[in-house]
């Protein structure tokens, strides 16, 4: 209720309603888009494609709503701009010129997002060749090389487009714009998931009681979530008192947040594309020796297959989330900054003993936010094979779902901090 009373209020105030107005439109456009269909495709061939289990195919078909199943001028949606952000973050590491990039501030970030912005359309420009030359072949009516080479003008026109509406939705509107445009595709789909459940319920193949008790444990889930992702151990930090000519400085207390979940979603990702590799290759050779390999044994839909890939799953999840969390968060580079500006944690010393320090902590929080994530991404894999209910990459929609809610609203609320009204944040 504190949070709908909180939009209530935002609403009334006149500057944060024509950004809400604004982003809503920009979603708007970015659904209509994605039911406009590529010329010269054969709309019963892609239904053949996608009418069984899809492999890695069914991750792109989550980000673009829908649009990817349906070869729209969306369905590379915006994770050519993902992989080009994950790329240019992994290359302030290897290289010192994207390290120094990272330095420089307000133009070192500005000189990165539009690298980001040509690489976005590099890789769309490659994803659009392969899922036409390669893919989606068979479904073009007429495969010549004109029909072809318009589709691949379209595909990455609408990433293109999809990028430029995302960073329009940061300047004017509310929120993330990149992360609501994915939200905006997950929440899409939600429609027909409560189709096809009602459908099941009207058949007689699940009952009444079995779809409340679905309900509790997705809610479960999303509290759990919320929990995790607002999670945050405090490291107290004390600053030394310095006298610069005839003033005073520091004496003051403050601490580093250290999010239990620091990498975010991506781990899962990151986890769910390696295992799903595999099955997206036996697409490609169907009836071979090695299609029924991973079939029984790497594919959820196998036996003992299912435990195999929820195994892997949690073994992967768990890594990914220590290596990507290694390289958003640097001990050594906060360790040295506290040490520069007279920073300490009380009770350990400066230097060597605060960066492992920080190792210690980072590194248990890690264990929890992996076991965490491994556990959201799994269950549903499981529970799709135990129970009637269709839960295909339901763990990843919840987080980016619910991460994305609760950072739009922490940046509503404090946009109505600034004109002194209470959010219900806390």
């Amino acid at each position: 209720m504190e949070m709908l009373k909180t939009i209530g209020q935002a609403w009334r105030i006149k500057e944060i309603r024509s950004k809400i107005v604004f982003t809503l439109l920009m979603l708007l456009v970015f659904r209509v888009g994605s039911n406009i269909p590529v010329p010269g495709i054969d709309r019963a061939y892609l239904a053949q494609m996608f009418s069984g289990d899809t492999g890695l195919l069914d991750l792109f078909d989550l980000f673009s709503g829908g649009a990817f199943s349906n070869f729209t001028i969306f369905a590379l949606s915006i994770t050519p701009y993902i992989t080009a952000s994950i790329i240019i973050q992994l290359l302030t590491i290897a290289f010192p010129y994207f390290e120094r990039l990272a330095k420089e501030g307000a133009e070192g970030r500005k000189k990165m997002a539009q690298i980001t912005r040509y690489m976005t359309v590099v890789l769309g420009f490659i994803q659009a060749i392969g899922l036409s030359v390669g893919l989606f072949r068979k479904a073009i009516v007429n495969p010549n090389f004109f029909t072809i080479a318009a589709i691949v003008v379209v595909l990455t026109a609408g990433t293109a487009f999809l990028m430029w509406l995302g960073e329009q939705i940061n300047e004017y509107g509310i929120g993330n714009g990149i992360s609501l445009i994915i939200f905006a595709g997950i929440i899409a789909r939600m429609p027909s998931m409560i189709r096809g459940m009602y459908t099941q319920v009207s058949e007689g193949e699940i009952s009444i009681v079995a779809i409340l008790i679905f309900i509790l444990f997705a809610l479960a889930v999303i509290v759990g979530i919320i929990e995790i992702q607002q999670g945050t151990r405090k490291v107290p930090v004390q600053y030394a008192k310095r006298v610069v000519g005839r003033k005073m400085y520091g004496g003051q207390s403050t601490h580093i947040p250290m999010k239990v979940n620091q990498a975010g979603v991506i781990p899962v990702i990151f986890a769910l594309s390696l295992l799903q590799f595999p099955l997206t290759i036996t697409y490609f050779f169907p009836d071979t020796g090695f299609t029924e390999f991973i079939t029984k044994f790497l594919s959820p839909a196998g036996n003992p297959g299912v435990w195999i890939y929820a195994a892997l799953n949690i073994v992967l999840t768990i890594f990914f989330t220590y290596f990507y969390t290694a390289i958003t968060f640097n001990p050594v580079e906060v360790a040295e900054n506290m040490r520069a500006n007279g920073g300490f944690i009380p009770g350990i010393r400066p230097g060597n003993a605060t960066i492992e320090y920080l190792n210690r902590i980072m590194s248990r929080l890690c264990m929890v936010g992996g076991i965490f994530l491994a556990l959201v991404a799994t269950l549903p894999t499981i529970i799709s094979i135990l129970t009637p209910f269709n839960m295909a990459f339901g763990g990843t929609s919840l987080l980016i779902a619910v991460g994305v809610a609760l950072d739009t609203m922490k940046q509503l609320e404090n946009q109505m901090l600034m004109r002194n009204y209470q959010g219900f944040l806390k």
